[in-house]
């Protein structure tokens, strides 16, 4: 994920965690290690940049091919409100 600051089409860190719950819950951790299955990963990457450059959004096309995959499986499934 390349960080940068063309926010055009922001979307906010909330929506990516709960991207990553949607995951989680639909794949829950596995092994001892308990890792992420590997969607819930590409948006843990992602969500990791975002911390650690104090970042509250990104756009989309910052998302590597696995990330963006998720992201979108997770709009075009997740329950909305409205």
């Amino acid at each position: 994920m390349a960080i940068c600051d063309n926010r055009a089409m922001a979307i906010p860190i909330t929506d990516l965690e709960q991207a990553i719950n949607f995951w989680r819950t639909r794949a829950p951790s596995q092994g001892e290690e308990r890792r992420l299955c590997a969607p819930a990963g590409a948006l843990a990457e992602v969500y990791a940049l975002l911390i650690f450059h104090r970042r509250s959004d990104f756009d989309v096309t910052e998302l590597g091919a696995a990330a963006t995959a998720a992201f979108a499986a997770w709009q075009a499934e997740a329950p909305r409100a409205g």
